[in-house]
């Protein structure tokens, strides 16, 4: 019995003990919390055994399938067991995937709504052209996964790209989904501004981090300085009367977030505190993966905004993971908002990657 075959063993006894024990807890003698701490359980090991009895199911079935067509002549027949061999193969790997996410732990972000942030890097107004079609993936991507967006800060250029812009995603699975999206973005075309036809290397930079509440990172009012000014939009002019555009630095790190987007300066003060907020929980929890050897052993990608994880070279109409070592010649489609192929596979390659790493440190 191999290592995952002996966890699977093991869970579905537990499985078996947890019903057990919910179908006849005491309330009278029990805590809400405690029957909610075994129901979570169970729910668990629910998911992660009727994913693994429906891959043995699929195992099968492609046996059968090999097995027929191995007796089968007829060619038009043969095309056609050809075809379910290969969605069965196909569903197999998403079910191996699925099965090693559930049994990674659990990360403290998991559930969580996000901010993202998207900025040019190199590259002038190719980078911030390229920033602003980014952008729209996304927004078009929330969109087929019902999640819902909110644009919090958006500046642009005289020619329509983006200076800087940061939005917020609420939804199931939004963070699961979108924290392999952070770092450096590189884009290989022939610009609009170029007359002679040359390819262009940019990079945009694209940060994602769990949105967090008062309660996970207390901001210190000591240790904040709040600018008031007046908003200003497109080419420098007023966009209100009033002082309701809001600067909150952080004092010990230098770290300021400012926020004019909206008319209230209430508004804009939430506005900047939450990314604040946010931008300082990722910092904390990547100083204490780092503090982990294995855990950031484990990491296939630091998540560091510096860090270059893909190319959209669009001559070849093509997008390459650098991280995962993933290629695939579906750009025009991936700009389109369609990134669900390409996520799902770097999910499964990175959920398949830390389970192995946690079954040798085991």
């Amino acid at each position: 019995m191999n290592p995952l075959e002996s966890y699977i063993h093991n869970s579905e006894m537990r499985c078996a003990e947890l019903e057990r024990a919910i179908s006849v807890f005491d309330f009278n003698n029990g805590t809400q919390a405690q029957y909610q701490k075994l129901n979570t359980e169970y729910q668990k090991l629910k998911r992660i055994m009727d994913a693994w009895n429906e891959l043995q199911k699929s195992k099968s079935d492609l046996q059968g399938n090999d097995e027929l067509l191995a007796e089968t002549t007829d060619e038009e027949f043969r095309e056609v067991i050809k075809s379910d061999i290969q969605e069965l193969k196909d569903r197999i790997h998403a079910l191996e995937g699925e099965i090693k996410t559930l049994i990674l732990p659990t990360h403290p972000n998991e559930g969580k709504n996000v901010i993202v942030e998207i900025r040019p890097a190199a590259g002038g107004e190719e980078a911030a052209l390229f920033a602003a079609e980014l952008y729209r993936m996304y927004m078009r991507y929330c969109e087929t996964q019902g999640w819902h967006t909110e644009t919090v800060e958006y500046s642009d250029t005289d020619l329509g790209g983006l200076k800087s812009c940061s939005f917020t995603v609420a939804g199931e699975g939004a963070w699961t989904n979108l924290r392999f999206e952070s770092g450096v973005h590189r884009v290989q075309r022939v610009p609009v501004t170029e007359t002679q036809g040359r390819i262009h290397t940019s990079t945009v930079t694209v940060a994602v981090m769990a949105e967090a509440t008062p309660v996970e990172f207390e901001l210190n009012p000591e240790e904040l300085r709040i600018d008031v000014f007046r908003a200003s939009g497109h080419g420098g002019q007023c966009v209100n009367t009033t002082d309701s555009a809001v600067r909150v630095t952080h004092i010990p790190t230098g770290m300021f977030v400012a926020s004019q987007q909206e008319k209230s300066q209430h508004r804009n003060k939430e506005i900047a505190m939450t990314i604040l907020r946010s931008r300082l929980l990722e910092i904390k929890q990547r100083e204490e993966d780092e503090k982990n050897a294995g855990e950031r052993k484990s990491q296939v990608g630091t998540g560091d905004r510096s860090e270059k994880i893909r190319t959209y070279n669009f001559p070849q109409n093509r997008v390459t993971d650098h991280r995962f070592e993933i290629t695939l010649y579906d750009l025009n489609n991936i700009m389109q908002g369609n990134l669900g192929n390409l996520l799902n596979q770097i999910r499964t390659l990175d959920a398949e990657r830390r389970f192995n790493d946690m079954l040798m440190q085991a």
